[in-house]
């Protein structure tokens, strides 16, 4: 599933990481026909918080947001939209950032029967970390979970309400990690979501890849130039977030400077923290204190060592009255 198009430098970069990440990866968190498509030293800022919009129409799935990468701007934040299965029947499996072996790289997403592990990331609206609970496929009709749908002033019938399922398939995400690894959300897949990564499996659409590009070409969802807040989180279809990408980059282009910015890990500080594990630092190592994550609190210093009180202090003698003569 190529879900990020390689240039030249991509692909040099990933054949120097791909002989360390392939192989831990895969057998930490294999996907059939999706494996890492880009590595990069410093991991993605922490996923933004936003409000889902209105289904545009029956027969529209929801698909979450994420932090896109290139090599020209660096991460970009796609916003979460609303599209329609290349198929009847399919599934939104998202994408994901996974860090192994000091980098992080990115599992494509991908339609399929069955949604499939993707990295344990909560990106919410019914993507709590394990499968999918905001809809369901019933005799080649989608129907909507209303405990997760936004339905706006659309009117649809073919609904059902299960918030069961909703909190039994989320992973608390404080800290809102936007990969998989030491310092993010560490979960490996469970043998379904095995099963499933052998199933057939789908590209997205090109819809879908259009929508992606024009996240890549709009400064303001650049996390060098937003630091980690989107201008668009999420927009109700990829074709009303396309005008706007336009509008954005019409009146602001992307500038030397922001694309200079955007390969350090300072652009995707938040705050003044990176998230996750340092950049080179071995899986498994402590992350950086994360600017949502107070350090712990020092040790209290030992008690002062008790010192004994002062003597009272005596009153002086009185003077003895003066002789008379």
């Amino acid at each position: 599933m190529r879900f990020f198009r390689f240039d030249t430098q991509s692909l040099r970069r990933w054949m120097v990481a791909a002989a360390l990440a392939i192989p831990m990866a895969a057998l930490a968190v294999p996907q059939a026909k999706a494996g890492v498509l880009i590595t990069v030293g410093f991991g993605p800022p922490p996923l933004p918080v936003y409000v889902q919009p209105p289904i545009p129409g029956d027969g529209y799935i929801w698909t979450p947001g994420y932090w896109g990468y290139s090599d020209d701007v660096g991460y970009y934040w796609v916003p979460g939209t609303w599209v329609l299965a290349p198929e009847p029947g399919l599934l939104w499996t998202p994408g994901y950032w996974g860090f192994v072996d000091g980098v992080y790289g990115w599992y494509g997403g991908y339609w399929g029967p069955h949604v499939g592990f993707y990295g344990g990331i909560n990106y919410g609206f019914g993507y709590g970390g394990i499968g999918f609970v905001g809809g369901e496929w019933r005799g080649g009709r989608f129907f909507y979970n209303s405990a997760v749908v936004n339905y706006g002033g659309v009117h649809i019938t073919n609904v059902y309400v299960n918030t069961t399922v909703v909190h039994e398939n989320m992973i608390v995400n404080a800290n809102h990690a936007a990969f998989n690894g030491p310092g993010g959300i560490v979960r490996e897949p469970s043998p379904q979501e095995r099963q499933f990564a052998s199933e057939r499996h789908v590209q997205p659409t090109a819809m879908q890849m259009q929508h992606q590009t024009a996240a890549s070409r709009d400064r303001s969802q650049l996390a060098s130039v937003n630091g980690g807040h989107p201008g668009t989180p999420a927009a109700r279809s990829p074709e009303a977030y396309h005008s706007v990408a336009e509008a954005h980059a019409a009146a602001q282009p992307i500038s030397a400077a922001d694309r200079a910015g955007a390969h350090s890990p300072a652009s995707t500080r938040p705050g003044g923290a990176v998230q996750g594990p340092r950049p080179g630092a071995e899986a498994g190592s402590r992350p950086e204190p994360s600017a949502s994550r107070p350090a712990p609190p020092a040790s209290r210093p030992a008690a002062p060592a008790s010192h004994p009180a002062p003597p009272p202090r005596s009153a002086p003698a009185p003077k003895p009255p003066p002789k008379r003569p």
